[in-house]
């Protein structure tokens, strides 16, 4: 009993200091909630607490299927204390091979009315080496995931996903090559055609000339506002190169006419609750498309249980959230967990991995 009253304490605390956080300026609270987490003032809750929402992703043994969006901690500076935090796994980044200050501030607005929010941080990042560095002076235990980027005045920009992925090798047990962001003008392009085709074909050949020892799997990361033509492209494209899973999807560039919040005309990518919809639907779409022949995982718009049980039945194997955070801390990874095990439960599914594709 003391035991779980520190635990109510400290969740208590945790609220109120969330709170407090929402009151100041976004990318401002942000930094403040990175440097309490650096100094161990972060939520504590074992991983493992739901048997059923452990599974295998890609050769990845998560003990939960939970996991942390790339873009909560762009330098790799926290990843343990968010594992600590009770995620199954944590992805780093968006990290570029040099340092970049991305776009002027303010970058970063909050859709209070929608739980939403908007960014245009155009990759702000301390840039690859320092990021190395933290990943090799951390323990190795927890799944730790690198989502690698390029520079916006990149002469190759697929050369620096390359470049980060042999830097990074060793260091982190998957990548995402992150080739969605809004923010970067042409990025997007690489989602599609020969841009597309030569990217994953240079990493596929970097991974099979970089030293033995553990095939790292090699996720990419698309956007929600895709139609099934790119849809379908990118599956096949994926599928070619050995590809080993999809994260759907990124923010979007869409204005559902939902939203309430002053700040809905602010330019950027959404993400938040009013992604969620669209984030599910599109997700759907290439699970029809890939038909259990490569991983999903599902992200945008996880707030609950449910938002994340949505996800799984559209045909995510895993899910990842970050946005809702905003709101709510980093403990609210607690309580998706709770809640998606007892939905599990509820419709007879005694794992993730049985419910996949159920919806």
């Amino acid at each position: 009993m003391p035991g779980s009253r520190v635990i109510v304490r400290l969740s208590a605390a945790h609220s109120l200091a969330t709170a407090a956080l929402r009151r100041l300026d976004a990318e401002t609270a942000h930094g403040l909630t990175i440097r309490a987490l650096k100094a161990g003032l972060g939520p504590r809750a074992a991983a493992d607490n739901e048997p059923n929402l452990a599974t295998r992703l890609c050769g990845l043994a998560l003990p939960n299927c939970v996991g942390l969006a790339a873009g909560f901690d762009k330098n790799a500076e926290v990843p343990d204390a968010m594992l600590a935090a009770g995620f199954g796994f944590v992805e780093c980044g968006t990290v570029t091979p040099l340092p970049q200050a991305g776009n002027p501030k303010p970058r970063i607005f909050r859709l209070p009315e929608d739980r939403g929010v908007i960014n245009r941080l155009g990759f702000n990042n301390g840039g690859l080496e320092a990021y190395a560095a933290r990943l090799a002076s951390r323990p190795r235990h927890g799944i730790v995931g690198a989502n690698i980027g390029a520079n916006k005045d990149a002469a190759d920009r697929i050369a620096d996903y390359v470049t980060g992925l042999t830097r990074l090798w060793g260091l982190a047990d998957h990548f995402t090559a992150n080739i969605s962001s809004p923010n970067t003008p042409g990025l997007r392009d690489l989602q599609g055609g020969e841009a597309l085709s030569d990217l994953l074909g240079r990493l596929a050949e970097t991974r099979a000339a970089l030293p033995a020892g553990g095939r790292a799997p090699i996720f990419l990361k698309v956007a929600p506002d895709l139609n099934d033509g790119q849809i379908d492209a990118i599956v096949e494209a994926a599928l070619a190169s050995g590809l080993d899973a999809l994260i759907v999807g990124n923010t979007t560039l869409e204005r559902p006419a939902s939203l309430r919040s002053a700040n809905a005309t602010q330019t950027g990518g959404l993400s938040g609750a009013p992604l969620g919809p669209l984030s599910t639907a599109v997700l759907g779409r290439f699970h029809a498309k890939a038909a259990g022949r490569i991983a999903l995982i599902g992200a945008g718009g996880i707030a609950s249980g449910a938002d994340a049980y949505a996800k799984i039945r559209a045909g995510a194997s895993a899910v990842q959230l970050y946005s809702a955070m905003v709101y709510e801390g980093p403990g609210l990874v607690v309580r998706v967990r709770r809640e998606l095990s007892a939905l599990l439960k509820a419709d007879g599914f005694d794992s993730v991995a049985a419910a996949v594709g159920a919806g």
